[in-house]
């Protein structure tokens, strides 16, 4: 063995140390996230859910604010986080956040987004290791785009949290769903570092699924955004229509932002990330152009991109248009994200196609 695959070798067993080091600070920052939101659901916060959401409240202005106050909770006028829904929709402010407005709950959670950005540096290494071992882009593989994407996905998280926006209650299904494709990646999916095959030996492969990644991160964060909002519109409808919902529903959804808040995010991050997927599809095809001779042969991820490219159009041109805002938007939302998870998995592993160099027997 030549001195550069000895190199080669060793900084491919350094990212792979990096990679599960990284998972075991994840793990750390989950129960980080348990114990939040588990010491936020002891508060006083309970005991005023009812006054948040009252029906007879006609605006947030009306409502109660929670603010830490010595371990506990204290009740004063007119909170300043004020959620302004459209019209026709219900006017609720925003929860206290996963902390439940306790010290302690809010300690565990400080500690927990450290604990995130600690495992994002970490995994960051190894991603980057594993470029150095193979000396190219390191997203050759599906081995590869998972430990890339789920770098990303965290990298974006935090930098919403460093820009101040009111996301932390994305943290727990965050770190869960990244153990998840981390777990799923070092177990089934790991491919020993190689070189490209000759159709990925392009500089497209730099531009096409460096964009491809960063999209995937996006819409993930939309999707749980969606998916929350979906639980947390049918709570405010229940208290709304003087339902009661039960204790550990309670105890997690008034901590939430309202329904239109999240609804909110989640339609800027899908419209925001929309025309960069749209590039993405046209760098792909260019790259085709380079790689095969055509711009666009219908095969199985083409196809699949693009059926994601229409599912995403379709549900921002459904939030434009009056009767489809809200839960039908939502679900479209989610339909469209389910079809770029297949478009990765399902494609890659199960469909016959010239994208199917996933490294997986």
């Amino acid at each position: 063995m030549t001195l550069a695959a000895a190199t080669n070798a060793n900084l491919a067993e350094i990212s792979n140390y990096l990679i599960y080091s990284s998972m075991a600070v994840y793990t750390l920052a989950f129960f980080a996230h348990i114990a939040e939101w588990t010491l936020g659901s002891r508060s006083k916060v309970a005991r005023t859910a009812a006054a948040l959401t009252a029906p007879d409240r006609k605006t947030a202005a009306d409502a109660p604010k929670i603010q830490v106050k010595g371990g506990g909770t204290a009740v004063l006028e007119k909170p300043k986080v004020v959620t302004r829904s459209a019209s026709g929709t219900r006017d609720v402010p925003d929860g206290p956040g996963a902390h439940g407005g306790t010290q302690s709950g809010d300690l565990y959670g400080r500690i927990a987004v450290s604990l995130t950005a600690l495992a994002f540096l970490i995994e960051a290494a190894g991603v980057t290791t594993r470029a150095l071992s193979v000396q190219r882009a390191p997203w050759g593989n599906m081995y590869e785009f998972s430990t890339t994407f789920s770098t990303v996905v965290v990298g974006v998280y935090l930098a919403l949290l460093l820009a101040k926006k009111n996301v932390r209650w994305a943290g727990l299904p965050l770190v869960t769903t990244v153990l998840l494709d981390l777990g799923v990646a070092v177990t089934w999916l790991y491919t020993e570092s190689d070189q490209l095959v000759p159709a990925l030996d392009s500089y497209w492969l730099w531009i096409h699924v460096s964009t491809a990644i960063f999209c995937g991160a996006v819409f993930y964060l939309g999707a749980v955004g969606t998916v929350l909002y979906l639980f947390r519109d049918g709570y405010e409808a229940k208290l709304a229509g003087g339902g009661r919902p039960g204790r550990f529903a309670t105890s997690v959804l008034e901590r939430l932002p309202a329904a239109a808040s999240l609804d909110k995010f989640s339609y800027r991050v899908n419209a925001a990330v929309f025309p960069l997927w749209t590039f993405t599809i046209i760098a792909g095809a260019i790259w085709a152009g380079d790689a095969w001779g055509r711009y666009w042969g219908w095969d199985a991820k083409e196809v699949w991109s693009f059926i994601t490219w229409v599912a995403y159009a379709a549900y921002l041109h459904a939030r434009a248009t009056a009767g489809w805002k809200g839960r039908k938007a939502a679900y479209l939302a989610l339909i469209a994200f389910a079809c770029w998870l297949f478009n990765y998995y399902g494609v890659n592993i199960f469909v016959n196609s010239l994208h199917s160099y996933a490294g997986v027997e």
